[in-house]
């Protein structure tokens, strides 16, 4: 759903900033793009797309949408010389909307300066990844002043696909977030602990995963995760250094808050000796590139593997994109 009513920018096109704004696009949104490498934006001028040269060209839109890499990144985008809130073109946005993975107190930061310049500020995460996105599976969770986020759901929707979820004011998302990645690095390791100890007992990888995502225990993230598992097609998607970082903002937050986390403690220890595990490798920082299902490695090994083999069975993973 979308009423097509304002003028969209968009900052940002790596894996997941792509296809989010092409969905706009293709939605029928009048949609102008800045990314910093000019030529990853370029191709969604057959789309309908606008590609401008700064930031500070999107100035005089109703809305800019972020998808960028880190706070600082962010900080760049909105106050740098050329950043779209600095009143380029004698105008400045109505609103911001930060899809990007940030802390709460960088969140915070950025909302408090945003205010005073008069614009309003939707934090909204993202939980999936590109091909989430293409197939419509992408989720958001959104905090904010809520009139705005009503004025927004529209576009919000036609981006995610799976939906929307408005949790309240300030930063609330950038929690949900960090929880989510939680539940992901603690998921991730002890599905790739069970499978390896199948795969020991003499089941193929396949099969077990074929029975978990059949079974009340699977979900959409071990459906489309079990090809890499299976065939160990580690294409990047998350990697280990982002997931670690995220499990220590969980653990941070949840010593701030009072509670008591034993199992994010433990799961955060196991995924950190797969970075002693790279060290092995010829080289460490390729590998720690690679994607965080390459924990599977660290983890056979610990269990005696000493070289795991692709099982070259096709899996579905459930985001196959439909014409």
């Amino acid at each position: 759903m979308t009423d097509n009513k304002h003028k969209i920018g968009w900052i940002g096109m790596g894996r997941m900033g792509y296809p989010m704004a092409e969905r706009l696009l293709k939605a029928g949104n009048d949609v102008s793009v800045w990314n910093r490498t000019k030529a990853k934006a370029e191709p969604l001028s057959e789309v309908g797309g606008k590609i401008v040269d700064t930031p500070a060209e999107l100035s005089n839109c109703d809305a800019v949408f972020t998808m960028v890499s880190t706070g600082k990144d962010l900080g760049q985008v909105l106050f740098g010389d050329d950043g779209v809130a600095n009143g380029g073109n004698g105008a400045i946005p109505k609103t911001i909307v930060d899809c990007s993975s940030i802390s709460e107190t960088e969140s915070a930061d950025y909302r408090e300066l945003l205010t005073k310049a008069g614009i309003k500020f939707l934090a909204a995460p993202v939980s999936g990844n590109g091909k989430c996105v293409k197939a419509g599976k992408l989720s958001q969770v959104v905090s904010g002043p809520e009139d705005t986020f009503k004025e927004m759901q529209g576009y919000l929707e036609t981006i995610s696909g799976a939906g929307v979820s408005y949790v309240g004011d300030g930063e609330l998302a950038r929690f949900c977030k960090i929880a989510h990645n939680v539940l992901l690095g603690v998921y991730t390791q002890n599905l790739i602990e069970i499978t390896v100890m199948a795969q020991k007992a003499g089941v193929p990888r396949h099969a077990f995963l074929d029975f978990i995502n059949k079974s009340v225990m699977g979900s959409v993230f071990s459906k489309y995760k079990s090809n890499a598992l299976v065939n160990l097609d580690y294409t990047t998607t998350f990697t280990p250094p982002l997931l670690r970082k995220d499990m220590d903002l969980g653990i941070k937050a949840g010593h701030a808050l009072d509670v008591h986390m034993p199992v994010t403690v433990a799961a955060r220890e196991a995924i950190q000796s797969h970075f002693g595990a790279a060290s092995l490798q010829d080289d460490p920082e390729a590998y720690l590139q690679a994607d965080f299902t390459t924990i599977l490695e660290t983890v056979a090994m610990q269990s005696g593997i000493t070289e795991l083999e692709p099982e070259n069975v096709k899996m579905e993973t459930g985001l196959e994109v439909k014409d």
